[in-house]
């Protein structure tokens, strides 16, 4: 698990250039934010949240598979990631921050345009 990153992972790189290309500016992993948010939009105060599907537990997902070995072990893993994600958002929204949730299985090639048009909308619909 030493090999498994933790930031600059392919899925942030690809939102990170997209953002880039539409002229949004942004600061990465902000200390000061619960939970160090992946992107952060100072600007449309909007935090981006870039999730693995099976390190966060995305339902219903086909990406995300419980382990055949350790299950108990993975299985505590992931809950325990999905109740840190919750604590962060609750504390995000508490301090009125607009939270964006990507999941790595909608940026394939398929879904990835939709997903791109609908995080630009997200972002700008409040301002």
């Amino acid at each position: 698990m030493s090999q498994i990153r933790s930031k600059d992972t392919k899925p942030e790189l690809l939102v990170r250039k997209i953002l880039f290309q539409n002229g949004f500016r942004y600061r990465l992993h902000d200390k000061l934010l619960p939970g160090k948010p992946d992107i952060v939009l100072r600007k449309y105060k909007t935090v981006i949240l870039i999730h693995g599907c099976f390190w966060h537990g995305h339902e219903g997902c086909k990406y995300f598979v419980v382990p055949k070995t350790r299950t108990d072990w993975w299985l505590n893993k992931i809950n325990r990631n999905r109740e840190i994600d919750r604590e962060n958002c609750k504390k995000l929204l508490q301090k009125n921050w607009k939270i964006l949730i990507v999941w790595e299985c909608e940026l394939k090639k398929d879904t990835i345009d939709f997903t791109f048009e609908k995080i630009i909308k997200e972002i700008t619909e409040s301002n």
